[in-house]
């Protein structure tokens, strides 16, 4: 009983030192709570400590998207920064699969708030705006929305040209969300609100076509749910290039060329192996044939695999 005592009179004295300690150091800030688990064993504290923190590298294990993993890292460091400072920061613009992941870890930290925007309800690519709660009351302006028009009718362009032609004026992809292709009449575009002068001066054609660029309100966005078509294929692997050639009615080889001259990219990524293996929800782009998306796999009795194959047209 007295050795029992004499423990708690230790650990007692020790978290007042180390309190005072610490207080001295930050000023007027609250000191940070500290919650133990008992008993105390090493593996418990250990434990307890990384999720008190918020540990970032244990947070990021449960990124499913490995190619994914350090984007997601940079959000999350970003995020305990501006909470810790109450202030907010923005990200560049998101792809899907590293927004999706970086809100399901941002979600596990206290004290943090997220709020994402492309511009439209349905956007795709997105930014976040991150930082605490009482700092971020509200969703910041920073996507701003560019109309490039031209005379489409008789030289239609695609998303590639116009991807293409605007980074072809030196803007990087991160900095640029959706393209929203409107026919005939050209492109609307999202991006950033810091490049918004530059491109309207910078951008005079896409392709063949003299264009010119003008900002428009996020309320004059013109958006159509895109038109797919899906089918099934039966397939006896789920490599990359069989699914692919079956998808975009190519043959094996030259989906395998497309590949080596890094033309392919899934889940936005870029990719260099043939037999990358696909898996449902798996989104597939080839440069100048759109988008493909993996639905529903079955195997069969045989052995093979019935894939479910949407495309974007």
């Amino acid at each position: 009983m007295a050795a029992t005592t004499a423990v708690r009179s230790f650990l007692n004295s020790t978290a007042r030192s180390v309190k005072q300690h610490n207080l001295s150091h930050l000023g007027t800030r609250p000191f940070p709570r500290l919650v133990f688990k008992s008993p105390l064993t090493s593996s418990g504290m250990c434990h307890v400590a990384q999720a008190t923190r918020g540990n970032t590298d244990v947070l990021v294990r449960v990124v499913g998207e490995k190619g994914a993993v350090d984007e997601v890292k940079h959000v999350v460091e970003m995020a305990k920064r501006a909470s810790l400072r109450r202030e907010v920061l923005h990200t560049d613009f998101l792809t899907p699969p590293v927004l999706k992941e970086s809100m399901q870890v941002l979600e596990k930290l206290a004290d943090v708030k997220a709020v994402a925007q492309g511009g439209y309800p349905q956007a795709e690519r997105c930014r976040l705006s991150v930082g605490h709660p009482e700092a971020l009351t509200s969703d910041p302006d920073i996507v701003e929305a560019l109309s490039i028009s031209g005379n489409f009718g008789f030289e239609p362009c695609s998303h590639g040209d116009f991807l293409g032609s605007i980074l072809g004026t030196g803007i990087s992809r991160d900095k640029l969300g959706d393209i929203l292709l409107q026919g005939e009449k050209g492109a609307q575009i999202l991006l950033v609100p810091d490049l918004v002068d530059f491109l309207t001066s910078a951008l005079n054609k896409v392709g063949n076509v003299t264009v010119t660029c003008k900002r428009i309100p996020l309320l004059a966005l013109e958006y159509e749910p895109p038109r797919t078509k899906s089918f099934k294929t039966i397939e006896g692997s789920l490599r990359l290039d069989a699914i692919a050639s079956a998808g975009y009615k190519i043959s094996r080889s030259k989906l395998v060329d497309l590949i080596s001259n890094g033309d392919v990219r899934v889940n936005w990524a870029s990719v260099s192996k043939n037999n990358t293996t696909i898996k449902t929800g798996d989104m597939i782009s080839v440069s100048g044939k759109g988008r493909l998306k993996i639905g529903e796999i079955n195997s069969t009795k045989k052995g093979k695999f019935a894939v479910e194959l949407i495309r974007y047209l």
